[in-house]
């Protein structure tokens, strides 16, 4: 019996959230690196539509100042 390999989940379509709220810097702290860079789909194991809401949130919080450009 082969066995295939378990399918991994995007994190926000597995819990039914469509909406990336960018004023929860709790939730946006954990898709950004020590750096303060955006971690990778691979890395986050996020969908390609979700990446793509995380990574707009993410820029739209530092815009407002809500998240720091860049760690030092």
């Amino acid at each position: 019996m082969i066995m295939g390999k378990k399918k991994r989940r995007c994190r926000f379509c597995k819990n039914k959230i469509d909406e990336i709220d960018y004023k929860d810097t709790s939730l946006l702290k954990g898709f950004i690196n020590e750096r303060g860079k955006i971690l990778g789909a691979r890395i986050t194991r996020l969908c390609s539509s979700h990446q793509r809401r995380l990574a707009q949130a993410i820029k739209r919080a530092r815009e407002i100042a809500l998240l720091p450009y860049e760690i030092k």
